[in-house]
């Protein structure tokens, strides 16, 4: 007869060890990402301190998708602290903190409204699908790409407009071409 040699198999489901390893290894994206969606330092931090708690605590989840879990944890609890309503940009008061420490993309989207602020970084940045956005802001998809929109034109204006106040400081010349976002876009790709 054969003997069968004993292996072991590999965990199928992602341990509190698993996610401790993906929260520290993703520091710096996790983070960014609480900050951009809470719109400041100290909830970002409550965000993702719980968002590692959530992880750690949460139903069993496949190794495969527990970074995609940690980051959804993060989503969640930004939602649930900050409440993003579609109506928040009718407020004249910005809700995120303007600092002129952060690059000009990341300050741009602090500055947005809580509402336009989650719509561009779900579905922009994260690449969700507007309809997945929706029922994550529990609104309708209309809401989502319209709060997108408006953040966009926000963030070109906000960029462009630093981007010319430090010209006129350096007494470089205002005058140039259009703009891009390549800030925002190595930001997307980071994130």
């Amino acid at each position: 007869m054969f003997a069968i040699a004993k292996t072991s198999n590999p965990r199928p489901y992602a341990t509190s060890a698993d996610f401790c390893r993906i929260f520290q290894k993703d520091m710096n994206r996790l983070y960014l990402l609480s900050l951009l969606l809470t719109g400041n330092q100290v909830a970002a931090e409550e965000c993702f301190i719980q968002g590692l708690s959530d992880s750690k605590n949460s139903n069993p989840v496949f190794q495969e998708w527990a970074e995609t879990w940690a980051r959804r944890m993060i989503v969640q609890n930004a939602i649930q602290m900050i409440h993003p309503q579609p109506t928040d940009f009718m407020s004249s008061e910005k809700v995120g903190e303007p600092d002129v420490t952060q690059p000009a993309g990341i300050a741009a989207i602090l500055e947005l409204p809580a509402f336009d602020r989650f719509a561009y970084v779900l579905s922009v940045l994260e690449r969700h699908p507007l309809q997945e956005c929706a029922l994550l802001l529990n609104c309708r998809r209309d809401e989502v790409n319209t709060a997108r929109m408006r953040a966009l034109q926000e963030i070109v204006q906000s960029v462009e407009g630093r981007d010319a106040t430090k010209r006129i400081y350096s007494g470089k010349p205002v005058l140039r071409e259009p703009a891009g976002l390549d800030g925002l876009s190595q930001l997307a790709a980071t994130a």
